[in-house]
């Protein structure tokens, strides 16, 4: 199907992409990588009056270091993403997720910004920003704005960004001490998005004691979820794969998942606890490594 008659807009910098977003407004809708928008509009689900292409902008496609976090640009591909040398020392966890997202060719058209715009419920970044308690930064032409991830997805394809605001940076922690992460995926295909998908990280102490955690998962509700009984379950306890079947037991705490074709609801809450015991086993595995290397 084609989708229905529109204007095309291409802007050369930022500040007229700005400009044009705060003209239109709610008739407008902002193309990166095509992934999301375009099947989209041949369902007939969007029909903008108005696309603006910001494909060509400079200065957003940077993944750099800076005070302690990683800034990452929206239009950074998730190829980019996937072999950034930066975040697979300092936050590999983004890159092994960008790793899992869709085939070779969506990862070299498809960008972290125009993802976490979508708002996909089963989209696989979503999970990582809760995990890492990122900030996801939006501009206008009245100003910026930083936003939490926790605050950011409000429904299914609905975010906190405003009609007249663009979606420009998402910065997130550069770990340090003996940390491990880990993404788990439950697909059908490997090219699927996630039936249920976790993120963890894990930080431990030269004690052998749990003193960070953070726990994502997609694919269970209408948005990305921050796992907090099971975070609450893990801070100030031993790192021990006890201590991780115990938390774990807490991933379904308070879902209602989706039942749909791929997966019953009561399917998904089973395998939201069996897979977050992989994603922090996982993530322990790799925190002690670090220690071990570095003792």
């Amino acid at each position: 199907m084609y989708p229905p008659r529109f204007s095309l807009i291409v802007p050369s910098t930022l500040d007229e992409a700005l400009e044009i977003l705060s003209k239109y407004g709610e008739n407008a809708k902002v193309l990166a990588g095509g992934h999301s928008l375009i099947p989209l509009m041949k369902l007939r689900l969007a029909s903008p009056k108005y696309i603006v292409y910001i494909g060509k902008l400079q200065g957003l496609s940077y993944i750099r270091e800076e005070a302690g976090r990683i800034h990452i640009g929206a239009l950074t591909t998730h190829a980019t993403i996937e072999s950034s040398d930066l975040l697979a020392k300092r936050n590999p966890l983004l890159s092994e997720t960008a790793s899992r997202i869709g085939d070779l060719q969506v990862r070299n058209m498809g960008t972290i910004g125009g993802s976490l715009a979508h708002a996909d419920p089963a989209a696989d970044y979503p999970a990582a920003m809760m995990a890492l308690n990122a900030e996801i930064v939006a501009k206008s032409i009245r100003g910026e704005r930083v936003i939490k991830a926790s605050d950011f997805f409000k429904g299914p394809f609905t975010t906190a960004l405003r009609s007249d605001e663009l979606l420009v940076e998402v910065r997130i922690p550069a770990l340090n001490g003996f940390f491990g992460t880990a993404y788990e995926k439950l697909v059908f295909r490997a090219m699927d998005f996630a039936i249920v998908g976790v993120a963890a990280m894990l930080e431990i102490d030269k004690t052998g004691t749990i003193v960070k955690a953070g726990v994502g998962l997609t694919g269970v509700g209408s948005t990305a979820v921050r796992a907090k009984g099971v975070e609450e379950e893990l801070i100030g306890k031993p790192a021990s794969i006890d201590t991780i079947v115990k938390a774990s037991a807490r991933a379904s705490e308070n879902l209602n998942p989706p039942s749909d074709i791929r997966a019953s609801s009561e399917y998904r809450r089973a395998m939201a606890v069996v897979m977050t015991r992989r994603a922090l086993s996982r993530a322990l595995e790799a925190a002690k490594a670090r220690m071990k290397g570095q003792g």
